[in-house]
């Protein structure tokens, strides 16, 4: 994605607000790092679009309370489905 990184803060920040998004997946979508997202949600968008930087910052808040959550059941899916390939045995 080639966009100037003022217009690219202003969207992801509409990415993030749209779809709730964090910053690993918005990074994704858009095809840069999560540093980069970051630097410009929190700083670049500040200057560009106070509002939207509002919104952006109270679902990167709610995302990194739940994170740990998230860590808790992408382990729980990883050790369900290797579970699951070994035929449901168990060690032992």
């Amino acid at each position: 994605m080639k966009a100037q990184p003022g217009q690219r803060a202003v969207m992801l920040g509409q990415y993030i607000t749209e779809n709730r998004a964090t910053v690993r997946s918005a990074a994704r979508e858009f095809g840069v790092s999560k540093s980069t997202v970051h630097k410009d949600v929190s700083e670049r968008l500040r200057k560009e679009d106070p509002a939207l930087f509002k919104q952006v910052r109270s679902i990167l808040d709610v995302n990194k309370q739940e994170r740990h959550i998230r860590g808790g059941m992408a382990t729980r899916k990883k050790y369900r489905e290797l579970a699951e390939n070994r035929g449901g045995r168990q060690k032992g």
